[in-house]
């Protein structure tokens, strides 16, 4: 149980349902901020506006996967409230707030390097990004489906990156009947790849190896597909980028040439956002336990 941790969400989208609906199941008093326009309440949760809200007994700081933007401003679906998350807000929490994003940036970073707070980005956590890549999966093939007049089964697919998702990718499209290739630098990982029974290739040779593709799946935040590379990948291929915003695949050049190139990052949350919320859910609330603890041990 979460009985006493006063805890403050703020802004989100359907994922941050979850994570509320857990919250209050759990005792904790959930204070929401970006949620006044949601048409159905929740027993429990007290909406505010963020100039309303009493910080200096908050526990934690729930935000949205993408954090802020590089103005401090939060996401907020729910509301037509312009919040911004300010240096002021956090300086007036306790010592131990902690702060809880899907990612973070330059503007969060020095926000919590200015407070001396704790930020904890939940996408950078190996269980968060593997629970993740089934929806993201799922989406994925969706994409492909609805964007390609040919069968998964027998496409040539490659897949660029063997993290977290890539391995994922890589091994479903396998399953459904594809001829997968996967593109990484690591010797490690390309001899992961071959031991998936998939054909690996050093990423250095991508401009080569994407010459027979029909389908490319792009999941590392760099560019790769540039246009030196994208020069040499069938017209009628489809490149889908799950890397995060910009991505790593020349969308200017991509169109120019008549490719279809889509970036998609976030698939979770656009094709399960119930599954995606719970597991973001189940997560922070075994942390704020953990951290309940520590300083319950402390004292």
């Amino acid at each position: 149980m979460l009985t006493d941790l006063h805890i403050a969400v703020i802004g989100g989208d359907a994922r941050q349902l979850e994570v509320i609906r857990k919250l209050i199941q759990l005792d904790a008093k959930t204070s929401l901020i970006g949620f006044d326009q949601l048409d159905h309440g929740f027993t429990g949760a007290t909406k505010y506006q963020i100039d309303e809200l009493n910080f200096s007994d908050v526990d934690a700081i729930i935000l949205p996967v993408p954090g802020t933007n590089h103005e401090g401003q939060v996401d907020t679906i729910f509301s037509n409230e312009k919040v911004i998350l300010t240096e002021e807000i956090l300086a007036s929490t306790p010592a131990h707030c902690t702060i809880y994003s899907g990612i973070s940036n330059e503007y969060l970073n020095s926000l919590v390097q200015k407070t001396n707070r704790t930020l904890i980005q939940l996408f950078e956590r190996d269980d968060v990004a593997i629970y993740n890549s089934i929806p993201t999966v799922e989406g994925t093939i969706m994409l492909v489906i609805q964007h390609t007049d040919f069968t998964i089964h027998g496409a040539n697919i490659s897949v660029l990156g063997l993290g977290r998702v890539g391995m994922s990718v890589a091994r479903s499209f396998a399953a459904l009947g594809a001829n997968v290739k996967v593109g990484a630098r690591k010797s490690e990982h390309l001899a992961r790849i071959s031991e998936m029974g998939l054909i690996p290739f050093h990423l250095n040779d991508l401009a080569q190896e994407i010459t027979d593709s029909d389908i490319c799946i792009n999941t590392i935040p760099y560019p790769v597909l540039t246009s030196s590379v994208l020069a040499n990948i069938p017209t009628h291929a489809l490149v889908v980028d799950l890397a995060s915003k910009p991505g790593g695949t020349d969308f200017r050049y991509a169109e120019k040439r008549g490719i279809k190139a889509i970036l998609a990052p976030g698939l979770p949350g656009i094709v399960a956002p119930k599954t995606a919320g719970q597991i973001v859910a189940n997560v922070i609330v075994t942390l704020l336990k953990e951290a309940a603890d520590q300083r319950e041990e402390k004292q």
